[in-house]
């Protein structure tokens, strides 16, 4: 009987490893020792690696050691510290230098830096900040003025600015055009125009609606009531028009373009405007372009349905609504090649440049932006340079100045007597009559008051519903109402036919805010009153800022407000490149000086704070929704 022996070989750590991989049972014990030899081998490799390196550094400083020692040995000084900064000191004043003006010019430049970096983000998509994408070139458009505008010389375009008092900045900037007809608009637009009595562009007009037809990015600036919104509607027309000849849209495509604004009754305006000229075109033959109104109070789904049932054009809207519906897919941007942000100050001020950095981040490629604002401090302007494609900036009169056809008053009044003094002040001129109010509460007391004696007056303010505050608009508007008492809501934008009066009940703490509130009046060339009531509770820097808006404008300043101490008097420089404070605008204190730093600091902490409680941060209300 043969017997066959099977013989096992020796098993060293590395073939436990590899019966491992294959699968094969281990012992516990076996795998702890396998695991142990591994460790100790990385660790034997790593001690030789570093013994290597400390051999190689030993022999290089052994050679370079004497030329090192030699050429940077310190020379200890014996003059102290205080000492240096004394002579430093002492050699900026032999030079003519101030010492003081020259923190607070670093101060100022800093504080402009940090304020406008906030904002620098929202104007660009999330995609191509990360993916590092900077556009050259301005979006090519197949406008071309006529022969004889192209053939100007650049000394002819700068005669032309001159007379309408037009400033530009940028490079290969469009020639102005004096004429609607020479800006090559169809007849059916040209007879709108008429209907509405406009014969003739004005100065922003002039200039930026060729800058806008060429396809390139704008910074408007203009003084309230000079035809802003007609700027940036008619050349999107335009645009969508040729759009809709290429290639009819279909359900649920669009919009081509957008445009912005910081409140629903803004917005609301301009989308009457937008269907006004698009009706002209319908009914002279031309394709039907439909604009969508996206604000809030009202019912998404009448506001979504002419999308789904047939696309849409245009979309007029607030940031809010008009972020919720991007958001949930409801519409989309892949279109669109044109967004405007009409009051852009407003909106990319601290606080909302998240809505609209949002509404960017949709984008699928590059687009036209606009940015027009009665007020517009140069934080907006420097950042907005630095983000938009080859800019143009189109400034009529300074970017915060008062309208020169408003005669401004101003009176002081006791608090407790403002509301008896509104009588008097309504009879200085005749209806309508506009009353601002800085807190809700204030304008119903003031609409009930007006009630009681016999005054037929409306009113509206945030807490409002939307429909409601329709209705006190179109009454006011229609002339059924003679007073519309209103916080800011209705300060921005709206055009109100024929105001006669505004009256400031309260003077606003922001300067911007007055100048947008007496815009309502003296609109389109005509005249108007803008009556203020100012006391001792108002701030200090409020009413050095008026103050100064008041001489600018060669108004009649009173007694209590030349009576102020005014440093700005004796300091004119300012380090950040503009008159008076960067951030706000203001022409009575700098920006160091600035309440609104403060103000918006607090706003967005508040604002923080909400968001970590679970409850909405609350910016603007109902404005931005």
């Amino acid at each position: 009987m043969s017997v066959h022996l099977r013989l096992c070989p020796m098993v060293f750590p590395s073939d436990i490893f590899n019966m491992n991989q294959e699968g094969l049972y281990v012992p516990l014990k076996k795998r702890r020792e396998e695991e142990e030899y591994r460790r100790l081998q990385r660790r034997k490799l790593v001690h030789e690696k570093l013994r290597q390196i400390d051999e190689d550094s030993e022999h290089e400083e052994v050679q370079e050691e004497p030329e090192i020692a030699i050429e940077t040995a310190p020379v200890r000084s014996n003059v102290s510290l205080i000492d240096q900064s004394f002579e430093i000191k002492k050699r900026r004043e032999e030079a003519g230098v101030d010492e003081d003006t020259s923190t607070q010019s670093t101060t100022e430049v800093q504080l402009l830096h940090e304020a406008s970096h906030v904002q620098k983000a929202a104007l660009v998509s999330a995609a191509e900040r990360a993916e590092g994408i900077r556009y050259a070139e301005s979006i090519k458009t197949t406008w071309i003025p006529p022969k004889h505008i192209a053939k100007m010389t650049e000394e002819e375009c700068d005669l032309v600015r001159s007379k309408w008092h037009i400033l530009v900045d940028g490079e290969d900037i469009p020639p102005p055009i004096k004429t609607f007809e020479e800006m090559r608009f169809p007849p059916a637009i040209l007879s709108a125009l008429k209907a509405k009595n406009i014969v003739r562009p004005t100065p922003i007009q002039v200039q930026a609606i060729p800058c806008i037809l060429a396809g390139r990015d704008i910074i408007g600036i203009a003084f309230t009531g000079s035809g802003k919104t007609m700027t940036f509607t008619l050349p999107l027309i335009m645009r969508v028009l040729e759009q809709e000849v290429k290639m009819p849209i279909v359900s649920r495509e669009g919009p081509f373009g957008v445009i912005l604004g910081p409140s629903r009754e803004l917005m609301r305006q301009t989308f009457e405007i937008v269907k006004d000229f698009t009706s002209a075109l319908f009914k002279a033959g031309f394709p039907e372009l439909r604009s969508i109104l996206c604000i809030g109070g009202q019912d998404k789904r009448d506001q979504l349905d002419l999308i789904y049932r047939q696309g849409v054009h245009i979309a007029i809207a607030t940031p809010g609504r008009f972020k919720d519906f991007l958001n949930s897919k409801k519409m989309n941007l892949d279109l669109c090649e044109y967004i405007c942000l009409d009051e852009g100050d407003r909106m990319l001020d601290l606080g909302f440049d998240e809505e609209v950095a949002s509404i960017f981040n949709h984008f699928k490629s590059q687009r036209q932006t606009l940015i027009f604002s009665a007020t517009m401090p140069q934080k907006f302007q420097d950042f907005a340079k630095e983000v938009l494609v080859r800019p143009i900036l189109v400034n009529v009169g300074r970017a915060g100045a008062a309208n020169l056809d408003v005669l401004q008053e101003v009176e002081y009044v006791k608090q407790e007597a403002k509301i008896v003094y509104l009588l008097e002040c309504l009879q200085k001129t005749a209806p309508p009559v506009l009353i601002f109010c800085e807190r809700k509460g204030d304008v119903d007391d003031i609409h009930e008051y007006l009630l009681l004696k016999g005054v037929a007056a409306v009113s509206i303010h945030g807490g409002k519903d939307q429909v409601e505050r329709n209705e006190a608009i179109d009454a006011f508007k229609c002339g059924d109402k003679d007073v519309l008492v209103a916080t800011d809501i209705a300060a921005k934008g709206l055009d109100f036919p024929d105001i006669q009066h505004v009256i400031n009940f309260d003077m606003p703490i922001e300067i911007e805010n007055y100048v947008h509130r007496i815009g309502r009046t003296g609109r389109c060339g005509k005249t108007g009153v803008a009556t203020t009531f100012i006391n001792k509770n108002v701030p200090e820097s409020a009413l050095l800022d008026l103050k100064h808006l008041l001489v600018e404008a060669k108004q009649r300043v009173p007694p209590v407000l030349r009576a102020l101490e005014d440093p700005m008097e004796t300091s004119e420089s300012n380090a950040t490149g503009s008159k008076g404070c960067a951030f706000c605008g203001g022409l009575g204190h700098r920006i160091t000086d600035c309440p609104k730093l403060d103000a918006n600091a607090r706003k967005i902490n508040a604002g923080r704070r909400d968001y970590l409680g679970g409850q909405s941060a609350g910016y603007g209300g109902d404005n931005m929704g």
